[in-house]
């Protein structure tokens, strides 16, 4: 037999023992109280030990009990055969009650008021002074049972299902995930195709670099949070893309603090949000524009904000940054996280995420190092500004 049924067995048979021992102990007292209203009183220490010999004989004739119930109560097709058959399982009970009982402790003579003789008056004695009592037992006994295997059931059912909406949160999360690659990968495809035949240099140099992004992402493929400095290596790695197509058309500033690198954020969480950024801000304004990205510690949070300039002629839609990025919050942190998107009439947009602070704080940052001097020391500062 395995440890653990072993182990289950014993605590199954230590606290049916305890509790019913326990019980006992009042029917003892008041076996001693009914022995002075019939004016034959008998000592304490024999009653206990009596009613302490009944509750024992009990307790030892419950886990096999709830064995049976536990084992055969969800195979209910028959209901009249069930019942039947705990209905026969009376006389065994009561059969194996009096022996257990009567080998424990020899039986008590009231009219005496002592033990006699095991040899002289049998087990089945008993069945003449409390029949009544070991049949009501052995009912109580049954229906506790059956209220715990319902209850253990219902227990059962109840992780099933968290576990399953569980497994269900995770396949989703990784659907979401996986949208961005090749969402990402196409749209990148794309812009290096528009230079192809203009500017074939720039184009292979393209290449290489998205190479080496697809590599970087494929690092992290199975975690779902990054450290927030990893997040933004890569969101430096794919605006120096983006300026291979837009040169000095697109603008970008960090405004990240320096306490906040060592924070757990969700992989790929602000890319797509920076290529909406890229998409309705620059490729639709003939003069360009700027994305600015900042992160800071605010009320006990992390927050982190996706502000750029939009085009004079906007494209239609939203395209899957902001409905992916709602939908990953929303698996990932409940009620934890929240994300707004504004657009301003000074013809800004702004897309804010609220997240729970996951991680520790990294080590204090020089002054006036930007963002890539202090990527090896892990810690970000304010003031990188790279213009095209």
């Amino acid at each position: 037999m395995e440890p653990r049924k072993r182990w289950h067995i014993v605590r199954a048979y230590l606290l049916s023992v305890g509790i019913w021992c326990t019980l006992y102990l009042l029917t003892g007292w008041q076996y001693l109280n009914f022995d002075k209203v019939m004016n034959h009183p008998s000592p304490i220490s024999n009653m206990i030990l009596y009613a302490q010999a009944e509750g024992l004989s009990y307790a030892l004739l419950t886990p096999p009990i709830f064995y049976i119930v536990l084992r055969y109560s969800s195979d209910t097709t028959h209901l009249g055969r069930y019942f039947m058959s705990f209905g026969l399982g009376v006389a065994p009970f009561m059969v194996l009650y009096m022996c257990i009982h009567w080998v424990l402790l020899p039986p008590w003579d009231h009219a005496q008021q002592r033990f006699v003789s095991r040899w002289t008056h049998g087990p089945f004695e008993l069945m003449y002074t409390d029949f009544a009592d070991q049949i009501l037992t052995y009912i109580a006994i049954v229906i506790a049972a059956h209220a715990y295997a319902y209850l253990k059931r219902i227990r059962r059912q109840e992780l099933e299902k968290c576990e399953y909406q569980q497994a269900l949160a995770a396949t989703e999360m990784q659907v979401l995930k996986v949208q961005l690659h090749p969402h990402f990968l196409f749209n990148t495809l794309h812009g290096i195709s528009t230079l192809i035949d203009s500017d074939r240099a720039n184009a292979k140099a393209m290449v290489i670099k998205l190479s080496g992004l697809l590599r970087t992402a494929l690092q992290h493929r199975g975690a779902d949070l990054i450290p927030l400095q990893e997040e933004l290596k890569f969101l430096e790695e794919y605006l120096d893309l983006e300026r291979m197509r837009f040169g000095a058309r697109l603008g970008t500033r960090w405004l990240v603090s320096a306490d906040t690198g060592e924070m757990l954020v969700p992989q790929l969480i602000l890319q797509p949000l920076v290529e909406n950024a890229v998409r309705h801000g620059i490729t639709n304004s003939r003069e360009g524009g700027w994305v600015e990205i900042s992160s800071r510690r605010s009320a006990g949070r992390l927050e982190l904000c996706i502000r750029n300039s939009v085009g004079s002629s906007q494209s239609t839609g939203s395209g899957l940054g902001i409905p992916n990025t709602e939908a990953r919050l929303k698996h990932m942190y409940g009620g934890e996280a929240s994300f707004s998107f504004v657009l301003g009439k000074d013809r800004t947009a702004t897309a804010t995420l609220i997240l729970p602070l996951l991680g520790s704080n990294p080590a204090p940052v020089p002054a006036g190092k930007s963002i890539r001097e202090n990527r090896e020391a892990q810690s970000w500062e304010l003031g990188s500004d790279h213009q095209g």
